[in-house]
């Protein structure tokens, strides 16, 4: 069994605490990796070597940081296959999902190529006699990112890469069951061109957690995860006087209405509800069909195409729909969830329990799953499955629809297939939601945008990547300056490459 590290100042180290676990190919079930997992005193001196490289990385003008940035983005083209397959391997993503998953994150790379730009500050002349007043933006010092196993690639990416394009050091903290992909980038990082120690990979479990919230040196701390645990890590960075933002659970609803094109609606539904095996913060898991006849024709259109769904390991080929869930323990809730939505009266119009695939009986897959006449009381209602199961509930009317999302205490992601231009504009302004899409499934705001969810689903007041990353990874600085000497005489004549 491999035996993966830390990735501390430019090396993989091994670990000291003797405490591992193990990481699983979730299509076979088989262990194929042991991860170390960190104790405190080992984080506490990967931050002090981290805050001591992060000086003359501040220091470093950010064209010089953005050029780090551009080569890194190339290295990631490069060994986009490579990566894919990493992703694949231990998540269980189908190759074209975990081509995405790193897609995404480059895309955010991309974005910080220009980060001279996002970090200029402001400037007032005369703002009083003689008096002139500036802004600058400055790195926070040493931050950290907990990323969760369900984007190995794509979430460490939208931390590292405008944290280290604003000039902080960064320590990553990768999901122990995937944490293959985050060591992969840390190497190409280093590659091209990044300090040793500016990056530190440290492997570990709640210990880890725990330590870097507590650590003095750590100024800001990004994480995505369920909803308890962003919660609990928002609250204890706050207290302990750090900057934090923190993703959590989901419940995405997405609004059919009459009017809409119910073949392109289904078709949006089956990708966004199984795709990566419902293993997303932005999946949509509720159907809301306003009226009877809009319900029955769109369960009509969606059965068959989600029988036809084709599911399988990653190495099976491009046409598999999706793959395994995370863990055993994954599937095993996921099932006994189904279960309580038929004991409390749901219909199951189509059953994925007790899927087996030949040649893969150990491995961690679940059989796609619908629900008709699904009710908010009920517990596949109200629970994030994070599976591959799709619950229809029955709206009257759009105002019983819009009031369902409304009422739910997530606010992630959500979306309405419509044709009327009207009730599409009223959805988007009175939703309560952080992320929406009009006749658009899974509405992840491009990079150069920023992404975030509202009420449970997030904590903390600034979202991911775009622009608010760059007010997040800095602080403000403002100068109120007044010159009394005159103009100094000399000049220089020709132009200065910048250093």
């Amino acid at each position: 069994m491999k035996e993966l590290t830390h990735f501390i100042n430019g090396q993989h180290v091994k670990g000291t605490s003797g405490r591992f676990t193990e990481v699983f190919n979730p299509a076979t079930g088989e262990a194929i990796a042991k991860v170390p997992l960190a104790t405190a005193a080992e984080l506490d001196e990967a931050v002090a070597k981290a805050a001591e490289a992060q000086k003359a990385w501040g220091a470093t003008n950010p064209q010089r940081r953005a050029r780090v940035m551009m080569k890194f983005g190339a290295l990631i083209n490069e060994h986009m296959d490579e990566l894919a397959e990493l992703v694949s391997m231990e998540h269980g993503k189908t190759l074209p999902d975990g081509r995405g998953d790193v897609q995404r994150g480059l895309e955010v790379i991309e974005v910080c190529m220009g980060a001279p730009h996002m970090l200029k500050g402001e400037f007032t002349n005369d703002g009083g006699p003689g008096i002139d007043l500036y802004s600058m933006r400055q790195p926070l010092g040493v931050v950290a990112g907990i990323t969760p196993f369900n984007f190995p690639a794509m979430i460490p990416l939208w931390k590292m890469g405008p944290a280290l394009a604003c000039g902080n050091a960064m320590i990553l903290k990768p999901s122990e069951r995937c944490p293959s992909t985050s060591l992969r980038l840390a190497e190409l990082v280093i590659e091209a061109g990044l300090p040793a120690g500016v990056l530190q990979v440290v492997n570990g479990d709640k210990e880890v957690v725990d330590a870097i919230l507590d650590n003095e040196t750590v100024a800001g701390v990004g994480f995505v995860g369920s909803t308890p645990i962003a919660q609990y890590i928002y609250g204890r960075a706050a207290n302990n006087g750090k900057r934090a933002q923190c993703f959590g659970g989901a419940k995405n609803h997405m609004i059919v209405m009459p009017d809409a094109d119910l073949d392109k609606a289904a078709d949006a539904l089956v990708g966004a509800g199984f795709g990566a095996a419902g293993e997303r913060c932005m999946a949509i898991s509720v159907a809301v069909p306003v009226g009877k006849e809009t319900a029955d024709a769109l369960v009509e259109k969606l059965v068959p195409r989600i029988e036809k769904l084709k599911v399988g390991p990653y190495t099976a080929g491009d046409d598999v729909d999706y793959g395994p869930v995370i863990t055993a323990a994954a599937k095993d809730r996921i099932e006994k969830l189904v279960q309580s939505g038929v004991d409390q009266g749901a219909d199951l119009v189509v059953d994925g329990r007790g899927f087996e695939l030949q040649g893969y009986e150990d491995g961690f897959f679940v059989g796609p799953s619908m629900f008709d006449n699904v009710t908010p009381d009920m517990e596949i209602y109200k629970e994030e499955i994070f599976g591959p199961v799709l619950s229809q509930v029955r709206a009257d009317s759009y105002e019983d629809a819009l009031n369902l999302v409304i009422d739910n205490p997530y606010g992630n992601g959500t979306a309405i297939f419509t044709a009327d231009g009207d009730t599409a504009r009223d959805f988007a302004n009175r939703v309560n939601v952080g992320m929406v899409g009009i006749n658009f499934p899974i509405p992840v705001p491009l990079s150069y945008h920023t992404f975030g969810g509202w009420k449970k689903s997030a904590f903390g007041d600034l979202n991911q990547y775009g622009p608010d990353a760059f007010r997040f990874y800095t602080k403000t600085k403002t100068v109120t300056a007044r010159w009394f000497s005159g103009i100094k005489e000399g000049g220089e004549f020709n132009f200065k490459a910048m250093d």
